[in-house]
């Protein structure tokens, strides 16, 4: 099965030369056991832990870059969860990347769920070939499979399951685009790591930066902040 929040970086999907979404998803993190503090005004409850993530020698071979990935997990008392991530470029030239944060949400039915906050954007239909279209004024829905990347999205989404009567809020700081995916009956049934029935009870809704890639100069830094939380809905 599948689950929980792939890192995609420095590329999503297959749209360079590496391998599906990048090399970080398949990486052992390393524990910053001396992380730095969290932001004073950032004064609620909360555990956090920072896990880094440099270039190994054979990643170098693949994508000749020298960069250090901090990505910060924080859980708040009120069960929010929030990834930053900081990308800098450790290296003496600039270089370029996509980033999403792949986030697999778990709901009651894929037919009772509709997503706020997308309507009249563009989006790039990879079930066309990555052809461009604008959504619709209303809210989304799903009848079949769905693969898009919506471009210059506003900083929240909703994800609403009725049957739940709860709501998912992706709020999202740096990361323009929003991936939408569910493969719907027949992918499911090639998928070998993903269960036929999977699909009706998931969806992935990402806060991401893949249609214009962020390049950082030598020593630049790059921050995007996804936060996670779930309200109760009629």
């Amino acid at each position: 099965g599948r689950g929980g929040i792939l890192i995609c970086f420095p590329q999503f999907g297959n749209s360079g030369t590496l391998e599906q979404h990048g090399f970080a998803r398949k990486k052992t993190w390393v524990i910053d056991d001396d992380p730095p503090p969290l932001n004073p005004n950032d004064s609620s409850a909360k555990a956090y832990v920072d896990l880094l993530l440099r270039p190994s020698e054979e990643d170098l071979k693949i994508w000749p870059h020298s960069f250090e990935f901090r990505l910060r997990v924080c859980l708040s008392a009120d069960g929010n969860l929030t990834l930053v991530s900081r990308i800098r470029n450790i290296n003496c030239k600039p270089f370029s990347f996509c980033i999403a944060y792949h986030t697999y949400f778990a709901i009651s039915d894929i037919s009772e769920v509709r997503i706020e906050g997308l309507e009249t954007l563009d989006y790039l239909d990879n079930l066309c070939q990555k052809e461009r279209f604008t959504e619709q004024g209303h809210s989304l829905t799903f009848e079949s499979e769905v693969d898009r990347v919506y471009l210059s999205s506003s900083d929240a989404v909703a994800v609403f399951d009725h049957k739940r009567k709860r709501t998912f809020l992706v709020t999202k700081g740096g990361l323009p685009d929003v991936v939408v995916w569910n493969p719907w009956e027949k992918k499911s049934k090639s998928m070998v790591d993903f269960g036929d029935e999977e699909y009706k009870q998931m969806l992935c809704v990402d806060g991401s930066a893949i249609e214009k890639q962020i390049t950082l100069k030598p020593g630049e830094e790059w921050t995007g902040r996804l936060e996670l939380s779930v309200v109760p809905s009629s």
